[in-house]
């Protein structure tokens, strides 16, 4: 009956459950087919608000766009229901044919069977589907024809060293802390004066929105005195702002290059010209960045490694050729030599990581390792958590 505490409960009831399903009716009236592209678009629209951190998007969201879009391209039309477990591995099958790793293959699988685990909760597929993929079993090793992931190794020291000569001091300094401290490469970007603790002789960098954070796990960077030396004149800033700037690094790389131009100043363009100023209000730019990410700190590397380790001709670049340039001008062999040549002389920010680990290990042995990279395992205790960092502060104290 109208206004009666029982249409009232019923009202409050049905409101509920239409705000808990983001503004849509958990039963529909008329008998409708769900697609699976409508559930893809709603777990879209769910995974942008909940794979964030500190605000930013994670880098978990580039995978399930992936994952969605093959999904999509196959079986966008299908009824939800009609989603089996043959289905699935058509799917599936595509990553395996593209040549993608075993790892690779399984991680993006788990993914599927997350979306259509989590449309269950959303009453918009029926329970029997997620349980039909969940009765898919993964690749085994050896039993597939997928390729195994090659491990990261560590990075010669000699290697590394060679690159710094191709860096700005800011690059090289972050370089530098992170091989001697082991940090993650997120966690050098985001390293803030702030986050330091510099109470005791081996400084404490509190890590924030670290990668394990949401298991509950906090995360402490140890620094030595030599890592402190390094990391000192980056202190002097705003406690809120990263020490290592990217667009600091920027105007570095510019000022180099301004200095070691060969064209002179009256000729060409250069760095505060009236007619480059004239032109801003013609061009789109884009606002540079202030702070480095995995990606952009990941790619300096890169940049840096072809400038240290340049092929012979014809892989190089000749004399006032753009890069480009010479992706067009080489053959299809070429380029295929040239990717293997860049493979073999690039590294990558984790393989410092790599390194370090390497290092403490032999010296301090395998515990020692776990403790400075942070891989103790989720359920440890706080009396635990304490002696690992009294002994990482011992570690940091000799070889920081």
């Amino acid at each position: 009956p109208h206004g009666s505490k029982v249409s009232r409960d019923l009202y409050d009831r049905l409101i509920a459950e239409y705000l808990s399903s983001g503004r849509r009716m958990p039963e529909q009236e008329e008998e409708e087919v769900t697609t699976v592209v409508v559930v893809l678009n709603a777990f879209w629209q769910h995974a942008k608000k909940w794979y964030r951190k500190n605000g930013q998007p994670t880098s978990e969201l580039d995978d399930l766009k992936r994952v969605i879009k093959e999904v999509k391209r196959l079986y966008a039309d299908l009824a939800v229901a009609d989603f089996s477990p043959l289905k699935f591995k058509a799917v599936r099958q595509q990553w395996i044919d593209r040549g993608l790793a075993r790892s690779t293959v399984n991680k993006n699988a788990g993914r599927v069977k997350h979306i259509f685990k989590w449309a269950v909760s959303e009453e918009l597929a029926p329970p029997s589907v997620a349980h039909a993929l969940a009765s898919v079993e993964g690749l085994r090793k050896g039993r597939c024809d997928c390729p195994e992931p090659s491990p990261v190794p560590p990075v010669e020291i000699a290697r590394v060293e060679q690159t710094l000569l191709h860096v700005t001091p800011v690059l090289a300094d972050m370089i530098r802390f992170q091989m001697l401290t082991g940090a993650r490469p997120g966690e050098v970007c985001t390293l803030t004066p702030s986050a330091v603790n510099r109470s005791h002789e081996v400084w404490e960098y509190y890590v924030d929105g670290h990668k394990t954070e949401h298991h509950g796990r906090s995360r402490t960077v140890m620094i030595g005195p030599k890592a402190q030396e390094l990391l000192r004149p980056y202190l002097d800033r705003s406690p809120d702002i990263v020490c290592f700037s990217m667009s600091e690094s920027k105007e570095q790389r510019l000022a180099a290059r301004h200095t070691h131009r060969k064209t002179p100043l009256s000729c060409g363009n250069r760095r505060g010209k009236r007619s480059n100023a004239d032109r801003k209000g013609t061009r789109k730019t884009r606002k540079p960045r202030y702070e480095f990410d995995s990606k952009t700190y990941g790619r300096a590397i890169r940049d840096a490694c072809d400038r240290a380790f340049p092929p012979t001709q014809p892989l190089a670049c000749r004399e006032g050729e753009s890069n480009r340039a010479r992706l067009h001008r080489l053959t299809e062999e070429q380029l295929e030599e040239l990717k293997a040549w860049q493979k073999d002389h690039r590294w990558s920010p984790n393989q410092l990581r790599h390194t370090r680990a390497t290092e403490i290990r032999m010296k301090h042995g395998l515990e020692a390792a776990q403790v400075i990279l942070g891989h103790a395992k989720a359920d440890v205790t706080q009396i635990y958590a304490e002696r690992d960092k009294q002994k990482a502060r011992e570690i940091m104290a000799v070889e920081g």
